[in-house]
């Protein structure tokens, strides 16, 4: 049986994603960590795709509510892809994700060391962390929401 190419998880991950997003610049509240957790998980994976990554998988599938105290919590999420290049250097996969986030998501450097490996980049309006330290060859993904109401 066929799937149809509107079924696809990274749809409807989008689709949450953006509904949630919606809400949170509409109404200017802070996200929930569901919320938080939904696009942090579109960012990584579009991001990879944008990138042109192999072989993506997902590494850290996330959906545990984190404890970080007064009712809070964070998720994570990861994943992985090849570059096409398996000698590419980790500094220049990190450098290539960069260029690819700007047309992904509206991240920020986040680290007082501009040198500072890995790259931590920060989404204030999601509330979401993302974490580049790719391997050579190899492009390393993850991240983290903030600490956030459950509801």
């Amino acid at each position: 049986m066929s799937r149809s190419r509107h079924s696809s998880p990274a749809r409807l991950v989008g689709a949450v994603s953006l509904l949630a997003l919606l809400a949170v610049a509409c109404g200017e509240r802070e996200p929930t960590v569901a919320e938080a957790a939904a696009s942090l998980q579109t960012h990584v994976l579009r991001l990879l795709k944008e990138r042109g990554a192999l072989n993506v998988q997902v590494t850290d599938s996330g959906g545990k509510d984190i404890p970080c105290g007064e009712g809070k919590a964070k998720r994570t999420f990861a994943a992985t892809g090849e570059d096409a290049d398996p000698k590419m250097e980790p500094g220049s996969a990190n450098d290539a994700l960069v260029g690819a986030l700007g047309r992904t998501a509206d991240y920020n450097y986040h680290f007082a060391d501009p040198m500072a490996k890995p790259f931590r980049l920060v989404n204030e309006a999601t509330r979401t962390v993302l974490v580049l330290d790719s391997a050579t060859g190899r492009y390393v993904v993850r991240g983290e929401t903030y600490c956030l109401n459950l509801s």
